[in-house]
């Protein structure tokens, strides 16, 4: 899942960009409100975290502008203004959750996994799909019954085939919830992960539609 960290804080940037990112998210940080609301336009993420103390505008203001290219883009603001009238003026302008700083990194990976789960329609934490289940909040994955170890990148393509399971993926939608910005990517990299999932999992559960992508074929 793409997750457009918005801070200017080098030093938290990238200790949130590395504990969210063990968590399966892939993070595109950026340190400004106009990288942010560029970064929207270019390529809307799946959900946002917003600091509101950015060096070139307001948090609210790219609040406001998010909200005008992408209604319901799932966004948590994450910031150091805990007073209750800064909370309602955030939820009032859009944001769907809050979160104060100092905050704890469980909480807010909690609280990611409650807009996930609104954002792909999932009732609760699991995913099932045929014999195969997934946890995503222990990370946990099973096939009939039994637990399934696997790399992170290979959990989330699973991840991201199964909370679209039936639908076609592109290649280029799933590389963009396995690599950040600016990662070096090697052509036939998805094919090499797709190709070792396969192998771990039940025979043509991982369908390849040619020229298109990829799906996981629904039961």
């Amino acid at each position: 899942m793409r997750l457009l960290l918005i801070e200017d804080d080098p030093s938290l940037a990238a200790g949130l960009q590395a504990a969210l990112a063990r968590e399966g998210y892939v993070v595109n940080p950026v340190a400004t409100g106009s990288q942010a609301l560029a970064a929207v336009r270019a390529e809307c993420p799946d959900m946002v975290v917003l600091d509101l103390g950015l060096p070139d505008m307001d948090g609210l203001q790219v609040l406001a502008g998010i909200r005008r290219q992408a209604a319901q883009l799932p966004v948590l603001i994450l910031t150091a203004r805990g007073r209750a009238d800064d909370k309602v003026a955030g939820l009032d302008l859009g944001a769907d959750d809050y979160l104060a700083k100092p905050f704890d990194m469980q909480e807010l990976a909690a609280r990611l996994r409650a807009l996930g789960r609104r954002l792909s329609g999932a009732p609760s934490a699991q995913i099932t799909v045929g014999p195969v289940q997934l946890d995503v909040a222990s990370h946990q994955v099973t096939v009939d019954g039994a637990p399934l170890e696997l790399p992170r990148r290979e959990y989330m393509l699973l991840k991201a085939l199964m909370e679209s399971a039936g639908r076609v993926l592109t290649r280029e939608a799933l590389e963009g919830k396995l690599y950040s910005w600016g990662e070096e990517v090697s052509s036939n990299a998805l094919e090499v992960h797709v190709h070792h999932l396969r192998r771990k999992l039940p025979e043509n559960l991982i369908r390849t539609v040619r020229g298109i992508g990829y799906t996981l074929a629904a039961p």
